[in-house]
C-alpha cells in the first residue's frame, strides 16, 4: 500500500528528530569525554598584581603561591602532582599557601607516600603554610608536618622583614566552630597588643593575610581588618559556561566562589584548585595554581 503524502511527512519530520537527537547525543558524549580527560588535565597559572600602600620596599615584590582542593586520587595522579610542583617552583615563589582538601576520601599509605615525597620538594624563601578543606581528616596532619608545612588552622604567624614592617598570616580550620576559631585566633593575638585592652591589636600589623577553605564563611565575623583573604572550596564551578558562569558549587560557596571579589578594603581570592570534586569533571575551567604578587604601585 502507498503512503499517503500525509504519513511522507510525518516519516520525514520523524527521521529530521532522530538526526537532530543523534547529534544531541553525540555532542553530550563529546562534552563528557572532553571534561573528564581533557578539562581536567593541564594546569593554568593564573596571576594577580596585590597593591597595597603599606607594602614597604622591604616586601615589594613577594611572591606568594596558592594551592587548593588538590583531591588526590580521584583525577590527580602523582604524575600531576611532580608537574604541579615543577611549575610551582620555576615561580620561585617566597610564601606558599595550601587552602584545603588535600584528597576526598582519606588516604591509603602509598597515595600519603607520593604526596609526602612531592610536597616537600615545594621550595620558598620564607615558609609553607596550610590549612584544612572539609575533606581532610587526621592524615592531613601527618602529610603536611612531614611536608614542612606549618600548620596554620585557628592559628597565626608574623612575618617580619628587617623589623621594618611585618605581615599577619592567620588560617581558620573549616572542620571546627567559625566561633570558636575565631576566638582562639584573637587568644594568640593578645600578646600583641601592649596597650589598652580596647585597641584594635590589627593596627600593630603593616599587612593582614587569611586563609579558609569555605569562602561564605566570612558572612560569620568581621571579616573586615584583613586586606587579603585567599580561600578555595568552590572550585569556581567545576563547570562553568560562557556568559553564565558556575552551573554549581557545592555549600560553603554559594554567596562567594568566583575568582575575586572586592569587598572594600578586603580582597577576597577564590582559586579554581586543581582536583575534582563528587563529579569528575570540569568544563571551561582548567586546574590552576593563583600567583600573587604583592606591590604599593
Amino acid at each position: 500500500m502507498k503512503k499517503t503524502l500525509e504519513q511522507e511527512v510525518k516519516s520525514s519530520k520523524s527521521r529530521k528528530i532522530l538526526k537532530i537527537l543523534f547529534i544531541i547525543l553525540i555532542l553530550i558524549v563529546i562534552i563528557f569525554l572532553y571534561s573528564r580527560f581533557i578539562g581536567t588535565k593541564g594546569l593554568l597559572v593564573k596571576e594577580y598584581k596585590i597593591i597595597n600602600d603599606n607594602f614597604v620596599d622591604n616586601f615589594y615584590g613577594l611572591k606568594i603561591v596558592q594551592i587548593s582542593d588538590l583531591h588526590y586520587g580521584d583525577t590527580t595522579n602523582e604524575k600531576d602532582l611532580k608537574q604541579i610542583i615543577e611549575k610551582i617552583n620555576a615561580l620561585k615563589p617566597d610564601i606558599v599557601f595550601f587552602t584545603g582538601d588535600l584528597y576526598s576520601n582519606g588516604l591509603e599509605e602509598n597515595a600519603k607516600n607520593e604526596l609526602i615525597t612531592n610536597l616537600k620538594d615545594i621550595k620558598v624563601s620564607i615558609k609553607k603554610y596550610a590549612i584544612k578543606g572539609n575533606h581532610d581528616d587526621e592524615a592531613w596532619d601527618e602529610v603536611m608536618k612531614e611536608s614542612n608545612f606549618v600548620d596554620l588552622n585557628n592559628n597565626i604567624d608574623v612575618i617580619y622583614n628587617n623589623n621594618a614592617s611585618n605581615i599577619l598570616i592567620t588560617g581558620i580550620n573549616t572542620n571546627d566552630d567559625i566561633n570558636e576559631s575565631i576566638k582562639k585566633i584573637d587568644e594568640l593575638l593578645k600578646p600583641y597588643n601592649n596597650e589598652e585592652e580596647d585597641s584594635n591589636v590589627m593596627l600593630k600589623f603593616s599587612y593582614k593575610i587569611l586563609l579558609l577553605h569555605e569562602p561564605d564563611k566570612i558572612l560569620d565575623f568581621d571579616y573586615s581588618n584583613y586586606d587579603l583573604i585567599l580561600a578555595g572550596h568552590s572550585h569556581n564551578g567545576q563547570i562553568r559556561l560562557p556568559f553564565i558562569g558556575a552551573l554549581y558549587t557545592p555549600d560553603g560557596s554559594k554567596k562567594y566562589y568566583d575568582e575575586f571579589y572586592d569587598l572594600g578594603n578586603t580582597k577576597l581570592y577564590i582559586s579554581s584548585g586543581i582536583g575534582t570534586s563528587k563529579l569528575k569533571l570540569r568544563l571551561f575551567n582548567r586546574p590552576s595554581i593563583n600567583l600573587y604578587r604583592l606591590t604599593n604601585k
